[in-house]
C-alpha cells in the first residue's frame, strides 16, 4: 500500500535523505547503473560521491553554484551528490538549449566552474558549447579529477563510507538542492531554486499517491537537467530504495526498447513522442516487462495509450503534470485508476485554487502551494524571488474533479482571442492530432485583421489539408473558430531537449513564413 504523506518526512537535507535510505534498504542494495552497466551500491554512490567532492571541494567555495554539464549516467549523478556532501549546488546546464541560453544561465547563477567529461563533448561534439562557457568558467574534465584520486583520497572515502553524517557538510532543509533552468517553451529560460525539502519532498509526494516496490529498477532516458529525469529518474528511486537506471539519450529508439527488456526495467520515464517511438522499434515483447510508463512534458494522444496496449498487453501509460517551480509534479495518473485525457490525482501535501480567466468559462488557471513548490527564481544580483505567499501560479487552464483529478484545458498563454471568442490552441492540436495520429503538430496564433487572431497549424504531416481538420471538427461537433485556416508545412516539428514542443521556433518559423508570402 502506499504510505501516508507526512511533510516532515519531506523537510530534511538531500544528502541526509540518501543516507536514510541507505539504513532503510541496506548499505548493500544497488541502486544506481548506466549503459556501462557497472551497478553501484548505496555505499559504493556515498564513496564516490566523498570522494569525488573532496577534489571539486579544493577548486570551489561552499555554498558556490557549480555547472553540471552531462548526460543522464552514474558520471552525473555521483557528481550531482558529491556536490551535496561537500555543500555546494548543482546547477544542471541543458546542452541543448544553444550557446545563447548557456551564457546566460552560467551568468544569472553566477556560475565560475562546469564540470563535464571529455567522453561526453567528443560523442556529442559539443566543442563549441565549450568553446562559449569558457569565456564565463572554468571548465573542469572530471576524467582529470579522477586521475588525480589517490590512496589518501581513497581512505578518505572509505572512512566517509563507514561514517557519512559526522564528515558530510551540514545542509539544512532550506538550503538550495539545484539551480535548474526552465525550458523556455514561451521565452528565455528562467533559474529556478529548488530547495532540498522541496527535492526530498516532492519524491514522498509521489511514493504516498503510488505503490512502489524497492525490488523495481526505474529505467530514466530523460536528461537530468530537466527537473522531470531529476526528480522522477534519480532522487525518487534512490530515496525508496529502486534501482535508478541511467541512459544517456531518449533519441535511440532502437537500442531503448531491448535495453528495457535486458535491465528488467519496471517503470520507463518517457514523453509521448518517444514512448510512441520506442513502441514502434519494439520487438513483440521488450516493453511487455514494464509495470507501468510515466509521461510528462506533453499530452499523451489517444494514439499512445491504444499502441502500448495492443502490443505490449497491460502496461498503463500514466501522463501526468508538473512544473519545474514544483520540483517538479503536481499530479500523475495510478496505474490502478488511469483516467485518460486528465493528468492524474493531485499529489498529496499540495493545497490548489482556481482563478477565473476572463471568456474560459470552464475551469481556469490553477495555482499551487505545498513543500515541493520552489524556493524562488533566480535574480541577477543572487537573490532569490519567492512565491508571493508560497503560491505558485502555473499558467495552465485546468479543471479539477471532486476527487482532485486534474484535466489540462491549455495555457493561458495558448488561447486566442478569434471574433471575441476565446479558442483553445491546445484544442486545434487535438485536432490534428486526430485527424494524423502519426504527426506532430503545433498550433500558434498570428494576427489577423478582420477577426483579431488567426489559428496556424504546423505540422510534419505532409498531405494535412484545412478541409480534413474541417470535416473532423464537424464530424464531432467541435467549433469551427478552433479549426486552424492555414496549414505551415515542415519537414520537422522543433522540440526542445526535454521533448515539450518549442513553441519560440515555431512562431518564428511562422513569422518568417508571413513575411515570405
Amino acid at each position: 500500500m502506499p504510505v501516508v504523506f507526512n511533510a516532515q518526512d519531506g523537510h530534511k537535507a538531500l544528502f541526509d535523505a540518501l543516507l536514510d535510505a541507505r539504513d532503510k534498504y541496506g548499505a548493500r542494495k544497488q541502486i544506481l547503473e548506466d549503459q556501462d552497466r557497472n551497478p553501484l551500491s548505496y555505499t559504493d554512490l556515498v564513496r564516490a560521491s566523498f570522494a569525488l567532492g573532496r577534489k571539486i571541494a579544493a577548486m570551489t567555495q561552499p555554498g558556490e553554484h557549480v555547472g553540471i554539464l552531462l548526460p543522464s549516467g552514474s558520471g552525473a549523478v555521483v557528481t550531482f551528490f558529491a556536490l551535496h556532501a561537500f555543500g555546494r549546488v548543482p546547477t544542471m546546464l541543458n546542452f541543448t538549449a544553444g550557446l545563447r541560453n548557456l551564457r546566460a544561465a552560467c551568468e544569472l547563477a553566477g556560475v565560475k566552474r562546469v564540470l563535464t567529461a571529455h567522453k561526453f563533448i567528443e560523442l556529442g561534439k559539443l566543442h563549441d558549447i565549450v568553446d562559449a562557457l569558457e569565456a564565463k568558467a572554468t571548465i573542469t574534465y572530471l576524467e582529470d579529477v579522477r586521475s588525480t584520486i589517490g590512496i589518501g583520497d581513497k581512505l578518505f572515502a572509505a572512512v566517509a563510507g563507514a561514517f557519512p553524517r559526522r564528515l558530510r557538510a551540514h545542509a539544512k532543509p532550506s538550503d538550495p538542492g539545484v539551480v535548474l533552468f526552465t525550458s523556455g517553451s514561451f521565452g528565455a529560460p528562467r533559474g529556478v531554486v529548488l530547495s532540498q525539502a522541496n527535492l526530498v519532498s516532492n519524491a514522498m509526494q509521489i511514493a504516498a499517491h503510488i505503490d512502489l516496490d524497492p525490488a523495481w529498477v526505474f529505467f530514466n532516458p530523460l536528461p537530468v537537467f530537466h527537473c522531470f529525469g531529476l526528480t522522477g529518474g534519480v532522487i525518487l528511486p534512490m530515496l525508496t530504495g529502486m534501482k535508478a537506471f541511467q541512459y544517456p539519450s531518449p533519441l535511440h529508439t532502437k537500442q531503448i526498447p531491448a535495453l528495457l527488456k535486458d535491465t528488467g526495467a519496471s517503470v520507463l520515464l518517457a514523453t509521448d513522442t518517444f514512448v510512441n517511438q520506442y513502441a514502434r522499434a519494439s520487438d513483440s515483447d521488450e516493453l511487455a516487462g514494464l509495470k507501468f510508463i510515466v509521461c510528462g512534458a506533453e499530452k499523451v494522444r489517444e494514439e499512445t495509450h491504444n499502441l502500448i496496449a495492443e502490443r505490449f498487453g497491460n502496461v498503463p501509460v500514466l501522463e501526468g503534470y508538473g512544473a519545474t517551480e514544483a520540483s517538479p509534479v503536481i499530479a500523475v495518473n495510478k496505474p490502478d485508476d488511469n483516467r485518460r485525457g486528465t493528468v492524474g490525482g493531485l499529489l498529496p501535501g499540495q493545497e490548489w485554487k482556481i482563478e477565473p480567466v476572463e471568456g474560459i468559462p470552464e475551469g481556469g488557471r490553477l495555482l499551487v502551494r505545498g513543500p515541493n513548490i520552489m524556493s524562488g527564481y533566480l535574480r541577477e544580483d543572487g537573490g532569490v524571488d519567492a512565491p508571493e505567499g508560497g503560491w505558485h501560479d502555473t499558467g495552465d487552464v485546468v479543471t479539477v474533479s471532486d476527487d482532485l483529478w486534474i484535466t489540462i484545458k491549455g495555457r493561458v498563454k495558448r488561447f486566442a482571442k478569434i471574433g471575441g471568442e476565446m479558442v483553445s490552441l491546445t484544442a486545434a492540436e487535438d485536432l490534428a492530432s486526430a485527424v494524423w495520429p502519426d504527426g506532430r503538430h503545433a498550433v500558434i496564433s498570428m494576427p489577423d485583421k478582420k477577426k483579431g487572431e488567426k489559428l496556424v497549424l504546423v505540422t510534419d504531416c505532409q498531405n494535412a489539408a484545412v478541409t480534413s481538420l474541417v470535416a473532423h471538427a464537424q464530424s464531432i461537433g467541435a467549433p469551427e473558430l478552433a479549426v486552424p485556416r492555414k496549414i505551415l508545412k515542415v519537414m520537422q516539428v522543433p522540440v526542445l531537449g526535454s521533448g515539450k514542443t518549442d513553441y519560440v521556433a515555431i512562431q518564428r518559423m511562422a513569422d518568417q513564413d508571413a513575411r515570405a508570402a
